[in-house]
């Protein structure tokens, strides 16, 4: 994009409302019952009625068409839709169409909304399986049956360790930080104590990564509002605003990666910053999509924060826990908080309760700016956002 809309992107739309529903374990719930709850919750926290939404971003992993079950069931009749799917990074990409056409007069509040009962539902594996090779075939790897999305991961992993010297003990860090910043959170689903060697001895599940590398398997839901900023200032909270927003993809299929130690966040990333007008050190704080311990490392790493090969060192002794040099994954991530399939919407939600400075025990300080980074898949796609308060746009 040229300067020119990049400066009128620049804080042109803010999120008003959040909600979420059905977290950890949502037995006797549908996901697009917790779906509604969220997006009800969402809804009224902005301070409006389901009436007044006129746009809607949302999709699953268990449908092709969702959008228009969800709106159907909440009642809507949107003049602007997005249902691109793109696994657990197509709710900040989402953030982009749904900025234009708010910008652009198509509606005036859109409604971006997941929901997963992936733990407690009943699910036919067998046949969404069958769907995604239809849908999704993947010829390179399927046919070798990998043990996916984790084989590809640890493929990753390999690739970093054997290149870069990154240790075990480093990834562990990663899991060790998330679940002390998740014992502060009490919305979080696993919240006992962890430490590096209970990582590090935990069952090897694809080598070199153990369980506690993992996300966890939860339910959960989650939604937002997004609104034109000038309608944003009469919402009853504190807007917080979209300062940029950029997206990525270089592949589908692992195999098909250039190299497995730098991902597309290498250009989201910057991309999203330079349409902020920000800097990687005016960051406060990390959302970073923690669905395995190796992500959280190559994102630090592709985002800027430190030099390829040095995430290793970047997180350990506590460097992204509590007190640590950047604040990431302040809600417990995919790994502590909960990770109901697609996990984009909730770094959303963590990064909006922050800056709004109603996160409770761990609410961090003097916070403006926020980077939020999804990916989705096999590391195929990523997309990266920046957050401000309304200090950055006065």
């Amino acid at each position: 994009m040229n300067a020119i809309a990049n400066s009128a992107f620049r804080g042109a739309a803010a999120i008003t409302g959040v909600g979420h529903a059905g977290l950890g374990d949502a037995k006797g719930f549908s996901e697009m019952e917790i779906l509604s709850i969220a997006a009800q919750r969402a809804v009224a926290d902005a301070g409006l009625t389901m009436a007044d939404i006129d746009g809607l971003c949302t999709c699953s992993g268990s449908a092709t068409m969702w959008a228009l079950p969800v709106a159907e069931y909440l009642g809507l009749r949107p003049s602007f839709v997005d249902s691109t799917m793109l696994g657990g990074s197509s709710f900040i990409a989402h953030l982009m169409p749904a900025v234009h056409a708010l910008m652009a007069g198509v509606c005036n509040a859109v409604l971006v909304c997941y929901g997963s009962t992936q733990r407690s539902g009943s699910v036919d594996r067998a046949a969404v399986t069958k769907m995604r090779q239809v849908l999704d075939p993947q010829p390179y790897e399927r046919p070798y049956e990998p043990m996916q999305p984790i084989s590809a991961y640890a493929l990753a992993t390999a690739r970093h360790m054997h290149r870069y010297g990154t240790t075990r003990e480093q990834l562990a860090e990663v899991a060790v930080a998330a679940r002390a910043w998740a014992r502060t959170n009490p919305l979080a689903f696993s919240r006992g104590p962890l430490s590096i060697d209970d990582v590090v001895g935990s069952r090897m599940v694809c080598d070199p990564l153990s369980v506690r590398d993992c996300c966890l398997l939860t339910d959960g839901a989650g939604a937002f509002v997004l609104t034109r900023s000038d309608r944003a200032k009469d919402a009853p909270h504190k807007p917080v605003y979209v300062l940029g927003n950029a997206s990525e993809t270089w592949n589908r299929q692992i195999s098909s990666m250039p190299d497995l130690t730098t991902t597309a966040a290498s250009v989201s990333g910057p991309r999203a910053l330079s349409m902020a007008g920000v800097g990687i050190a005016d960051v406060d704080l990390a959302c970073l999509y923690d669905a395995f311990t190796i992500n959280v490392i190559l994102f630090l790493e592709d985002l800027g924060f430190c030099a390829k090969g040095e995430g290793g060192s970047f997180v350990q002794g506590g460097g992204i826990a509590p007190g640590g040099r950047l604040a990431v994954n302040t809600n417990g991530g995919g790994l502590s908080f909960g990770h109901p399939g697609m996990y984009g919407t909730f770094l959303v939600l963590e990064a909006v309760e922050q800056l709004r400075g109603t996160a409770g025990e761990r609410q961090l300080p003097n916070l403006e700016v926020a980077l939020v980074h999804g990916n989705g898949s096999t590391l195929s796609s990523q997309s990266t956002a920046i957050f401000g308060t309304e200090a950055t746009v006065s």
